[in-house]
């Protein structure tokens, strides 16, 4: 997984939705902190819960990983 466009692509489909870090980890089931884990290339997400991502914001595994 490039971790380094994951993040940057995370980042913005979240803010260009309007989602704050907390509104996306409640969707998910996961912690603000682990959504801001992710933005800052800390960790990176199952692939459960990224496909789960994708399906949010409606983009494929490519586009989020790409």
């Amino acid at each position: 997984m490039n971790e380094i466009r994951f993040a940057e692509n995370l980042k913005a489909l979240r803010v260009a939705k309007g989602l704050t870090q907390a509104e996306l980890a409640e969707r998910l089931g996961v912690s603000q902190r682990t959504v801001s884990a992710w933005e800052t290339k800390v960790c990176r997400p199952d692939y459960e819960t990224l496909a789960r991502i994708c399906s949010i914001f409606d983009e494929s595994f490519e586009d989020m990983l790409l």
